[in-house]
């Protein structure tokens, strides 16, 4: 008897599969697919049912995606979680304050994990205009990146500035695999459980199934949250890029690279006394001209930062 199944969690070699039936079972690996495959959540394997109710992965099913860091020094990657369909990035419209910068950051992440990002800006009753939700809306939808205006302790919230608020982002993940980025107190907790209809509580960064006990969190493991499910993972809560080389940042800035060519010189650092840099020539009264600009400012402070990045630190 065979089943297909995901791994949801992981301890040591044995593994918690769900079933296409709904059901949770514990099962090994074989030890040749162990040596060849690093086996992570969100894999899609086929089980085989052996004596004493025990199941054994036999086979592994291509990947379509995998969230990963660099170990520049080892030149390999370490594999967290695979077939992930999309990033949801939530910032907070209040306090804790909107940062820009880390809104990049997460997206050089997504660019690199060639996955879609959604962008959730979450607390929007309590917005006061502390920054231009359009504005920032505007610089990153030409990314691809599909935007969200909602507040998860109003549920009668209707969206003021964006096109899309609670219910379109319910409809955009339903049947998706996400992981959730964002920083401490933007709401995250609160926004998963509203998105999964009272199912899940998100506590202290550790995801728990209310009334059925908490789940603790080693490395990554998927949550079923009804409609759709949850990526959560410690390993890439922290937004250090300190594994991401120069080079690397400037593909992960596609919209900046795609201009930085129009530069005279293919070596240019884009500083206010480049000479022949395209950017310099930018009106900054243009509106067009402040989203690349803003742009650039975030990819000048990304790669600067890991440029200072020892090798034998990443």
């Amino acid at each position: 008897m065979t089943l297909k199944a995901r791994i949801f969690s992981s301890n040591s070699r044995h593994f918690d599969c769900l079933t296409e039936s709904g059901d949770i079972v514990q099962a090994t690996s074989l030890a040749k697919i162990l040596k060849k495959d690093h086996l992570v959540v969100g894999d899609r394997v086929t089980l085989a049912a052996g004596g004493d109710e025990q199941w054994t992965i036999m086979e592994v099913a291509p990947r379509s995606s995998e969230i990963f860091r660099n170990i520049p020094r080892e030149h390999t990657k370490k594999i967290i979680a695979a077939n992930v369909d999309a990033v949801m990035i939530v910032v907070c419209a209040s306090q804790p304050t909107y940062k820009r910068g880390l809104v990049d950051r997460y997206l050089v992440r997504a660019h690199q994990w060639g996955l879609p990002a959604l962008l959730i800006f979450n607390k929007m009753d309590l917005y006061e205009g502390e920054f231009d939700i359009k504005f920032e809306a505007e610089r990153v939808s030409h990314l691809g990146v599909t935007c969200f205006e909602v507040s998860a302790e109003d549920s009668k919230y209707k969206p003021r500035f964006l096109k899309s608020g609670f219910k379109e982002l319910h409809k955009q993940l339903k049947n998706n695999t996400v992981i959730l980025l964002g920083q401490s107190g933007v709401g995250k907790s609160r926004l998963i459980t509203e998105l999964s209809g009272g199912d899940i509580e998100l506590i202290s960064g550790d995801l728990g199934k209310i009334g059925k006990g908490m789940h603790t969190t080693t490395w990554a493991e998927l949550v079923d949250c009804r409609e759709f499910t949850l990526v959560d993972s410690p390993g890439v809560r922290s937004m250090s890029l300190a594994d991401v080389s120069e080079e690397e940042v400037l593909a992960c800035f596609p919209d900046v690279a795609q201009l930085s060519v129009k530069c005279k010189f293919s070596n240019c650092t884009h500083e206010e006394n480049s000479k022949g840099c395209y950017f310099n020539g930018l009106k900054k009264e243009d509106h067009e001209n402040l989203v690349v600009l803003s742009r650039l400012e975030s990819y000048k402070r990304i790669r600067d930062e890991v440029s200072l990045i020892p090798e034998w630190e990443r």
